[in-house]
């Protein structure tokens, strides 16, 4: 009953939340949402002990593949976010063929240089992907109204609570992975490659799929920001965004579901209120990097294990008074 009334409130919080902000805070809560799914994704393929720093093209291959299909091909907006999605998916699956030839470190920089040779393709041709200036006038996705409520999708509470939607249904799916069969054997392919390897399981094969999921809601990700902004290019997608996608994950911590959330909630509050209000937006790579470096020498498990010392407190605390109730 309890989680029921806390995950209510939760719900209660986040439909209302919009409505305290200002425009531009709207459209960056737009971001943060699309953001989480980016980095939650990111952390289903970490949990092979793989990372990679091509997960954001792969994400502009989304974005790109979503674009193309509506505005090219005429298909309806939703469906080109989900083809998107599972365009992102297949490259994943090619690219694993010569990536996962490597692992740890060389996986890592193979990952990088994957990434790299997709972007200077989409800069090369401009036909069909518009070069370096990339593709503008993509199609927005077609208003509607539910009840009392209209939904203009070029209004940023709109959006919200459209790519909200989409990333909690994302967020369940892969929660639901990741406590899965399927998700446990990701697990032993990282913590105990060889154990598992001799009970019968395909390493490569396990690591492929991982790679492929997280691909895929990337690339959902990826669809819904273009569909939103009307524009993508080349570097909107660039290495400078791959570092901060890992700084959300290290921060947060990525041995829970929701460390990576907290990593890039904390982190884009941190940048979007107090560094912009101060002045300090430019210099956002620098603070990132000493944040990122602090985090790994005095909170190695990330803010996750700040909440979770809370939670075995507040436990701890309430036994006794359990007991002496009893």
């Amino acid at each position: 009953m309890r989680n029921l009334i806390v995950l209510a409130a939760g719900l209660a919080a986040l439909i209302g939340l919009p409505h305290a902000l200002s425009f531009s805070q709207q459209e960056i809560l737009v971001f943060l949402t699309i953001n989480i799914l980016l980095v939650s994704s990111y952390r289903l393929l970490t949990l092979t002990g793989e990372w990679s720093l091509g997960h954001v093209v792969i994400m502009g291959v989304g974005a790109y593949a979503s674009a193309l299909y509506t505005k090219e091909l005429g298909i309806y907006v939703p469906v080109g976010i989900l083809l998107g999605g599972i365009t992102a998916a297949l490259l994943a699956v090619l690219l694993s063929f010569p990536l996962f030839r490597m692992k740890g470190f060389y996986f890592l920089i193979g990952s990088f240089a994957a990434g790299e040779i997709i972007r200077l393709l989409w800069k090369r041709f401009r036909d069909p992907f518009g070069g370096p200036k990339g593709i503008k006038g993509i199609d927005p996705m077609p208003d509607f109204s539910i009840g009392f409520y209209d939904f203009d999708f070029f209004e940023p509470v709109s959006y919200y609570y459209l790519s909200g939607v989409v990333v909690l249904v994302c967020l369940w799916i892969l929660w639901r992975i990741e406590r899965s069969p399927v998700g446990l054997t990701f697990h032993a392919v990282h913590w105990q490659d060889k154990l598992a390897e001799a009970s019968g399981v395909n390493l490569r094969a396990y690591r492929t799929l991982a790679f492929a999921i997280a691909s895929g809601f990337a690339g959902i990700g990826g669809a819904l920001q273009a569909h939103y902004l009307g524009t993508i290019n080349p570097n909107s997608f660039d290495v400078d965004l791959m570092v901060f996608v890992l700084t959300w994950a290290i921060v947060g911590g990525t041995a829970t579901f929701y460390g990576p959330i907290l990593g890039c909630v904390v982190l884009t509050v941190l940048n979007e209120i107090i560094l912009r209000e101060m002045g300090f937006e430019q210099m956002r790579p620098l603070i990132y990097g000493a944040i990122m470096i602090l985090s790994i020498l005095f909170m190695p498990k990330g803010l996750e294990s700040v909440v979770q010392r809370f939670t075995t407190k507040r436990t701890a605390e309430s036994a006794p008074r359990q007991e002496a109730n009893t």
